[in-house]
């Protein structure tokens, strides 16, 4: 590739566990890691803050993101995962924020997780893997995430209506004409339902380093 190091693409969708192995796995490896999810979570989160609806177009925000807006503490809400997806549909929003994950993986590599890096962003990644799990295993992660307690009042119901909002968000993000998110064809597919963050990151070095070598 004409990257100064490997790319690795690692794409799944939300509370897979996708995130937390391509840190790791950057950290692994010595390579920048970029959660694009983010970026998007940013522009979803911009477009509330205006009072726009997040299907209203966008691009403005993607093209003036600032390292202030990805460091913000409220991108992780159930209504800016809503809005990332609504922005996500939207070309001008995709195109603006292509190159800003080209450029980042320009000098020396990366690792980066998404929902499209191996299939659109860089379709000739050197390591593609696609990290799933079942939307109630996902559910429950993302209350976790979000400091719930399980044992607490409501908490079933809480997780439940989690779990559907990921199956709207699942369907939104596979069902888009825009890069839709696919499972590609050459990404090695790991199972996380009954996988721990360690087994993981195992799985996905040795196959990482196989690739590589």
């Amino acid at each position: 590739m004409k990257q100064g190091g490997p790319v690795i693409a690692v794409d799944g969708p939300a509370a897979a566990g996708k995130g937390t192995l391509a840190k790791r796995l950057a950290a692994a490896l010595s390579l920048p890691y970029l959660d694009t999810g983010l970026l998007y979570r940013a522009v979803g989160r911009l477009a509330l803050d205006a009072g726009q609806d997040p299907a209203a177009p966008a691009a403005h925000f993607a093209e003036t993101l600032t390292p202030e807006d990805l460091a913000r503490k409220d991108l992780r809400a159930p209504e800016v995962a809503a809005a990332a997806s609504k922005v996500a549909a939207q070309p001008a929003v995709r195109q603006a924020l292509v190159e800003t994950q080209r450029r980042f993986a320009a000098a020396q590599g990366a690792v980066l997780d998404g929902r499209d890096i191996g299939t659109v962003i860089f379709p000739h990644a050197d390591v593609k893997l696609f990290i799933t799990a079942s939307p109630a295993t996902r559910a429950l992660r993302r209350f976790l995430q979000l400091g719930g307690d399980q044992t607490a009042p409501g908490a079933a119901a809480q997780i439940a209506e989690m779990e559907d909002a990921l199956k709207t968000r699942d369907a939104a993000d596979a069902g888009r004409d825009v890069a839709p998110m696919q499972v590609a064809a050459d990404a090695q597919i790991i199972e996380t339902d009954s996988l721990t963050a360690d087994e993981v990151l195992a799985l996905a070095l040795a196959y990482t380093r196989q690739r590589l070598d």
